[in-house]
């Protein structure tokens, strides 16, 4: 399958959003609003995590991952966090799922973090200049979707790979091209 793009991304976010703020506004009339935060904050990161693993291409683990979203939710309700630090805690969960399905490299995983804390920044500016809950979910899920354009992995090119040696005959030049390619393969999920 196919990784996802931008404008998917964006739609995800539309859709994060306009769910999330429909959900709030009816919540609230029954419920704390603590609690209703709590909720969403919960059910958008399940939502998230499923969309990521239907997207992701990968076959294996998916209900792993999901069992450990669930059970790493239910800890981190139980723990009773102050509410960003359990904002913080389901955002955690999130890129380590997101990192283990679409990074294979440190560096890539990192980058995909700092996109995270860059989106939860985003979120609280949002918040804090407009007051406004919906503006705070689409700014963070916004700068989620640029998570496409992150390097599956920062591998430099190396130069024996790269030169052609003019005194290589044809065959260990396709022996080369053959080992190249095997390792091409095996890196690709």
């Amino acid at each position: 399958m196919k990784r996802p793009g931008f404008f998917e991304g964006v739609g995800v976010a539309l859709v994060a959003t306009i769910g999330g703020g429909v959900l709030f506004s009816a919540l609230t009339t029954v419920f704390v609003t603590d609690f209703v935060l709590r909720l969403l904050i919960a059910a958008m990161g399940l939502l998230y995590v499923i969309y990521l693993l239907r997207r992701s291409g990968e076959k294996v683990g998916r209900i792993t991952s999901v069992s450990a979203w669930l059970a790493a939710a239910v800890v981190i309700w139980l723990m009773g966090l102050s509410l960003p630090f359990y904002l913080m805690a389901h955002l955690g969960v999130v890129w380590l799922i997101r990192s283990l399905y679409f990074h294979s490299s440190l560096i890539s995983a990192l980058a995909d973090m700092g996109l995270v804390l860059f989106g939860l920044a985003a979120a609280v500016w949002a918040l804090l200049q407009t007051g406004n809950l919906f503006l705070s979910v689409w700014s963070f899920f916004l700068v989620q979707a640029l998570f496409v354009f992150i390097p599956n992995t920062w591998k430099r090119a190396s130069k024996q790979a790269t030169a052609v040696n003019s005194t290589d005959d044809g065959f260990q030049l396709a022996h080369r091209t053959a080992e190249a390619a095997l390792a091409k393969l095996s890196t690709v999920r």
